[in-house]
């Protein structure tokens, strides 16, 4: 029996995922042309459309997504195993992929793996900056970040964080002009600076007292899809913000937000790094693992 080319389908299944010939080609390490030419011989063998191409993106044809879901997570299972065959090696090496919000990023996840990768230089870990709900196995990451009341049940979930707090906050000079909200419902009379989350959607602001939920739908005339800019935002008076605590907390220890609503931000499960229960683990990925553990 003819042995297959199996680069032809290493290259398929990165198009497939990526959804564009430049973007699999910077993962491949090769040219646009060269993983046009390894499909077309693909589809020439097999004699069926895998792909279906258009001038802004490429997409499986259903012929291509039954051969997708067969064989994608092959791949994804050998490369977990040569991951972790480093073990064997006199120093863990390997590649770690792990998304995340910036401000998540830039307080724990930076102060706790720069240290293991200066230690252990063969280690190299991708991070990448998401506020959406990233499907991480089909996206081949490793790991995300989230909230941890925003996790999928079939998840591993470690804590990295304690819980946490949400905080309303604004700037002394925008509450000299606006009175100070007493409950929820008086946010509908200010100013409030929003996110959008990349499904499009608006945050709606949750708040709870004495087991009594209530969700405020606000508005105001600043909205950002990243945390730091709403930040930078209520430090210049545009309006009241909310977003955990923490990303304010030098600001408000410094006089320069203002609290309000504390009575109604009781603590809730912090920041969680979660990764699939299924998948076993590299000697890199263990060292991310043992690094952050709070």
């Amino acid at each position: 029996m003819a042995r297959r080319n199996l680069n032809d389908l290493v290259a398929f299944v990165t198009v497939a995922r990526e959804g564009s010939f430049t973007r699999a080609g910077a993962v491949l390490g090769v040219s646009q042309s060269a993983l046009s030419q390894a499909i077309k011989a693909l589809e020439e063998r097999l004699e069926i459309r895998l792909l279906t191409r258009s001038t802004r993106s490429v997409s499986p044809t259903p012929a291509g997504e039954r051969l997708l879901r067969a064989i994608g997570n092959r791949f994804d299972e050998i490369e977990a195993e040569l991951d972790a065959l480093t073990e064997l090696r006199d120093k863990p090496a390997g590649s770690v992929r792990i998304t995340s919000g910036d401000h998540v990023l830039r307080t724990i996840l930076l102060p706790k793996l720069l240290p293991v990768m200066q230690r252990y230089p063969d280690i190299h870990i991708e991070f990448d900056v998401s506020y959406g709900f990233r499907d991480i196995v089909a996206d081949r990451f490793d790991a995300g970040v989230r909230m941890g009341e925003s996790i999928d049940k079939d998840m591993i979930a470690m804590p990295i964080t304690p819980k946490l707090r949400m905080a309303a906050v604004a700037s002394p000079a925008y509450f000299e002009k606006h009175p100070i909200p007493k409950v929820p419902g008086d946010l509908t009379g200010h100013n409030c600076i929003n996110i959008r989350f990349p499904s499009g959607g608006l945050y709606v602001w949750e708040f709870e007292r004495r087991g009594r939920q209530l969700n405020v739908r606000v508005e105001g005339q600043a909205v950002f899809n990243t945390s730091p800019h709403i930040v930078l935002a209520a430090l210049d008076g545009v309006g009241v913000a909310y977003l955990p605590e923490e990303e304010f907390e030098p600001h408000i220890q410094d006089g320069r937000l203002v609290r309000v609503l504390q009575d109604w931000c009781p603590p809730f499960p912090g920041y969680h790094l979660y990764y699939p229960s299924r998948r076993q683990h590299s000697p890199a990925f263990a060292l991310v693992i043992e690094a952050l553990r709070i």
